[in-house]
């Protein structure tokens, strides 16, 4: 079936500024603090951010109202005809970038978009033993990767139906993830730079690569253009040091919750703090542990980090302090840190298999002492090298890429494996990536023969 031309629009379309209808002048002389009440943490801009006047917060919290109940199709189509056709087309980046102009939907188009696609949640709890799940077309059939995938990952927001795919050919590709086609948006060629981490950034408007380099590159989504890291993005940190290109790679790094602060682990237990509140910067300040960084997790404003010695340090990172350390019970060679949104969850995966999966008592600095794990689960046996929880807490995938078929999804209500998926027939291959996306409709996962197999969790079907 053709489809008809459509116009290109862009984010900044719907974020005008309209004047109020009413005004109170009392807004103005009210002070209003964001870092003293953790409900209204998540309205902050920046990680150090605190109090702002009434009109301000009046405008945050509009903001968040927004971003949970979104513009409805309706108001969206009213507002393109109003607009007219001003949308333009976006430049082409500086790196060798390829779009598919024959794609019915473009990136632009569903960076806009707030409509019907993942519009409503059923808010349903997951029984545990049998899982709803379907398999669909691969979500990168369209433009496979050459080479093993590094990262899959779906855009932050619901409303965005955009899956990155990077992988070892040093290429990122872009998919509108329709569980049908799955088009193939974009791919960008980064020649200079080995992928092994890319990440959209919290605000979902660009999309940061890294690897073994003491450099990045941001995509920006809603322009097409590509940078690289600025120089002196290190300051003197690795100055006049024979260890400098090692000391400066990128390849474990994480946004905090806002994206003001990209934490980088360097060696020697050094990690690095990357001031990114005008899109990108250089180090700030830095934190040290008695052993070497292996994994990176922001528990709200407080960054976790596990040494190799299988200890977690919670930091202050205002104060560039350590507010809290505990050991990984069992201490089996931990591998890999990451929780859920809530904070409710804490998962560890170890060398031999094991996923320590502890409560919200080990979550950040709110709770003192050594924490239990509820669980260790023993469903792999071989180096966890991927851990996810999906938006409501509900589900855990764990992965090793060491031997085939190494994934399992955990009912975490009950802390058990599904028993009837993966099956012995599932081709998972050497599972490299998972991810699931915002809605937690879909799970992706990405394998070291270029493939993304795509699932439906028919639970988190829309209405």
């Amino acid at each position: 079936m053709d489809t008809p031309p459509h116009k290109k629009q862009k984010v900044s379309d719907y974020v005008e500024a309209k004047p109020s209808a009413w005004t109170d002048s009392d807004d103005a002389h009210l002070e209003v603090s964001l870092a003293t009440d953790k409900r209204r943490r998540k309205l902050r801009d920046e990680l150090l951010e605190d109090t702002v006047d009434g009109r301000d917060y009046e405008r945050r919290l509009r903001r968040q109202f927004e971003k949970i109940n979104p513009t409805p199709e309706w108001a969206t189509n009213a507002r393109s005809r109003v607009r007219g056709s001003a949308a333009g087309k976006r430049p082409r980046t500086s790196i060798d970038s390829e779009e598919d102009e024959e794609d019915a939907v473009g990136l632009d188009s569903l960076l806009a978009g707030t409509g019907s696609v993942i519009a409503q949640r059923r808010a349903k709890v997951l029984a545990q033993g049998s899982l709803s799940i379907e398999r669909l077309r691969d979500a990168n059939l369209s433009a496979k990767a050459e080479g093993e995938v590094k990262v899959v990952q779906f855009h932050p927001s619901p409303q965005v139906p955009i899956l990155l795919v990077a992988s070892a050919d040093r290429r990122l590709r872009l998919f509108n993830v329709d569980g049908h086609t799955n088009p193939h948006l974009q791919t960008l060629h980064v020649p200079s730079l080995p992928f092994t981490n890319a990440t959209f950034h919290p605000s979902g408007t660009s999309v940061l690569l890294t690897g073994p380099r003491p450099f990045y590159y941001t995509y920006d989504l809603q322009t097409g253009t590509t940078q690289r890291s600025p120089r002196g993005l290190w300051g003197t940190t690795f100055a006049n040091t024979p260890q400098a290109a090692q000391d400066g790679s990128m390849e474990i790094c994480q946004f905090d919750q806002t994206g003001s602060v990209l934490a980088v682990a360097g060696r020697r237990g050094q990690v690095h703090l990357v001031d990114w509140r005008a899109g990108g910067g250089q180090v700030v300040g830095s934190v040290k542990m008695n052993s070497g960084a292996k994994s990176l997790w922001w528990a709200g404003d407080e960054l976790m980090t596990l040494g190799e010695d299988s200890e977690i340090y919670v930091w202050d990172v205002g104060q560039r302090r350590c507010v809290r350390r505990w050991k990984d019970e069992g201490g089996y060679g931990s591998q890999l840190l990451a929780g859920d949104r809530q904070g409710k969850h804490l998962a560890i995966g170890s060398k031999i298999g094991l996923v320590n999966v502890y409560g919200s008592d080990a979550v950040g600095s709110n709770h003192d002492g050594k924490p239990k794990a509820l669980k260790a689960l023993g469903n792999l046996t071989t180096s966890i090298t991927s851990l996810r929880f999906n938006h409501d807490s509900q589900l855990l995938a764990i992965a090793s890429n060491v031997k085939k078929d190494q994934m399992r999804l955990i009912h975490l209500p009950s802390l058990t494996a599904f028993s009837n998926w993966p099956t012995s027939s599932t081709p998972l291959g050497h599972v490299t990536s998972v991810d699931f996306s915002a809605g937690s409709e879909y799970v992706a996962v990405g394998n070291n023969r270029g493939r993304v197999l795509l699932y439906h969790l028919r639970d988190f079907s829309a209405l």
